[in-house]
């Protein structure tokens, strides 16, 4: 199946099924920007809750916060982020569309260089010496010289190559420069102290968050890859300056075997040390998924050695020193930073599949990890007559405030069992005629679709089994 109706093909189903909508997307839309639906925030939800519960229950030195979006723009000058968060951007005379131009010669080279690696390798290696330099002429006569042309209008009509702050900078007549944040992780480091203090912590802990950062991102149509307004799940973790290395070490690996622990295919993932680090940074490490568009980073972490504290210190005028270990210090910072919805995308990528029954026929099936579905279990009665449907809507009610249910009989048995395969739901259970008997219900596996009859009075233990929580998190505990 060719990669790009893999991709459409995804989009669609998440349309479809209620995951993700385009935003505003009866004026057409906007670009870069989503809806999560129904299903589509249960299974986010449920990511974030896994990833909470495995930063600050399975590791006794990290807790949370969840900081402001909107922070004092001295903020932003310390972190150098009004002065130095830029892109490169062109655009095209004709389409008045912006891209960045490094993603354009990329793109195009990877497009009509594939079996000429020689050439792809120099016209790569010139792009790199060109934005090391930030020769900005070279790279506008790279692209004439490529005959590189829009997309859109066809046409090679460029404006020059020019850097733009990717901030979204607020309007407003009372407060000087307002700003939605482009990170998380400023949030934290300037509750440091506030966390040490009400907390009793000491060196090394972290601070883990969730939450949202606004970029004003080139389209770059890969979906929920790249978009304007993301959500970040961020651990700052504090650290002696001399255990630097250790600790980077240590979460690399420990964030791998996070990822691993869902699917546990080492040949979707790997890992890409930075060969040109940011500012901030002694040591970088993406760790990359393999998406239908190829290798990309789902997650980074890296050394923020005390850059930012530093910087906070100085700016502030506050004392981000820490007396311990007989030491006077500004510590050192490992962070881990993954994308909330850059791991959904993958989740739901690895998850969908196409499959040829028995009978000839095909299903499309979501085969989420359990305990991430985003309904738990469904509840069906066999027909609408009989008083089934009352059975199976008493079941509904008396389980539904411990597992997030379904309660559906508006078609035939077997085309609820066809949508249930599509949302991702791992179990069925359906009242029948026998159920008026013997009080039990024919239960039905989403993966294999074998069928079993169980007693209604074990469902619920039943549900919990099969999705909960917390057995999963107990195999990972073991793991780190």
């Amino acid at each position: 199946m060719k990669k790009c109706y893999i991709f459409d093909f995804l989009i669609s189903h998440a349309k479809i099924y209620g995951f993700i909508f385009p935003s505003s997307d009866i004026y057409g839309g906007l670009n870069a920007v989503y809806d999560y639906g129904p299903y589509g925030i249960e299974l986010k939800n449920n990511i974030k809750k896994f990833w909470w519960k495995s930063m600050t229950f399975l590791h006794e030195n990290i807790v949370g916060i969840d900081s402001s979006i909107l922070m004092h723009s001295n903020i932003w000058n310390a972190s150098g982020h009004i002065d130095e968060f830029n892109e490169l951007l062109i655009d095209n005379k004709d389409s008045k569309k912006r891209y960045r131009p490094d993603i354009l010669i990329k793109e195009y080279v990877e497009k009509n260089f594939s079996k000429n690696p020689k050439k792809k390798e120099d016209i790569l290696f010139r792009l790199s010496k060109s934005l090391k330099k930030k020769d900005f002429l070279d790279l506008r006569i790279l692209i004439d010289e490529l005959n590189i042309c829009d997309p859109i209008s066809k046409t090679k009509n460029w404006t020059k190559i020019r850097y733009f702050n990717m901030m979204f900078k607020i309007k407003n007549e009372n407060e000087k420069d307002l700003y939605l944040r482009p990170e998380t992780a400023q949030g934290i480091f300037c509750n440091f102290h506030n966390v040490k203090k009400s907390n009793r912590m000491k060196i090394p802990f972290g601070i883990a968050q969730i939450g949202k950062s606004f970029r004003n991102e080139i389209f770059s149509k890969k979906f929920l890859f790249r978009m304007r307004e993301f959500e970040q799940m961020e651990m700052q973790f504090f650290i002696l300056p001399e255990e630097e290395k250790k600790w980077y070490e240590y979460w690399k690996n420990i964030r791998l075997k996070w990822h691993l622990f869902f699917f546990g295919d080492k040949k979707n993932y790997k890992l890409r040390n930075h060969d040109h680090l940011a500012h901030y940074a002694s040591y970088g490490t993406d760790i990359e998924y393999k998406f239908p568009f190829g290798f990309q980073e789902i997650e980074g972490i890296h050394s923020r050695r005390d850059f930012d504290l530093k910087k906070h210190e100085f700016f502030s005028k506050k004392k981000f020193k820490v007396y311990e270990s007989k030491k006077n210090y500004i510590p050192y910072v490992i962070e881990t930073s993954l994308g909330l919805d850059r791991i959904f995308l993958a989740i739901f990528f690895s998850s969908l599949k196409k499959e040829k029954l028995e009978n000839g026929n095909i299903r499309i099936v979501l085969k989420l990890p359990h305990y991430l579905s985003p309904i738990k279990a469904a509840i069906f009665p066999l027909v609408k007559k009989d008083g089934l449907p009352e059975i199976a809507k008493k079941i509904f009610n008396n389980f539904k405030i411990k597992h997030k249910l379904i309660y559906d009989q508006k078609e035939s048995i077997g085309k609820l069992y066809r949508r249930q395969d599509a949302i991702g739901t791992p179990i069925c259970f359906t009242v029948d005629y026998e159920t008026k008997e013997t009080n039990t219900v024919t239960m039905r596996y989403r993966d294999s679709m074998k069928q079993k009859r169980v007693h209604i009075k074990n469902i619920s233990k039943i549900i919990q089994k099969e999705t909960g929580l917390e057995k999963n998190l107990k195999k990972l505990s073991h793991l780190i």
